[in-house]
């Protein structure tokens, strides 16, 4: 079964792709120039990611820090832009080394082309993670 190409049935799918821990298909619904931005990304933390290579380097170890269960609140808006929508949602679940629950809510605006990913812009708050003391500050994306 190939991909859906809507930008808000990508992302749906990705989603189901991380939830899997599947991060190699999830890094695989991104244009090979693919940008990830994180504008509130704290100082020493990447603000922006170039590459699909570079985003699968950033997400790889993902599971390994954040176990998610589930994302329970998924808004999807359509933009002017039929290419673009903007996400609101929630994820939840565990943060591995601790056991602690993990509960982060998240803004992205992502934007598709050709079927795949080309922008994603993830507004989250990567400082919640830090205090978490998993040393991660992956988004979910």
């Amino acid at each position: 079964m190939s991909a859906p190409t809507s930008p808000a049935d990508l992302y749906r799918h990705s989603l189901r792709l991380l939830l899997d821990k599947d991060i190699a298909a999830w890094v695989a619904l991104f244009a090979e120039d693919a940008v990830m931005e994180f504008p509130f990304a704290p100082d020493g933390m990447p603000r922006r990611l170039e590459g699909k290579e570079a985003i699968a380097a950033y997400m790889r170890p993902y599971p390994d820090h954040i176990d998610l269960h589930d994302f329970p609140d998924v808004r999807i808006h359509r933009t002017t832009d039929p290419r673009t929508v903007v996400v609101e949602m929630r994820g939840v679940g565990l943060l591995v080394e601790s056991g602690a629950p993990f509960d982060m809510t998240y803004v992205a605006v992502v934007t598709v082309r050709d079927g795949r990913i080309s922008s994603y812009r993830d507004y989250w708050n990567p400082l919640a993670v830090q205090a978490s003391g998993t040393g991660f500050t992956g988004g979910a994306r």
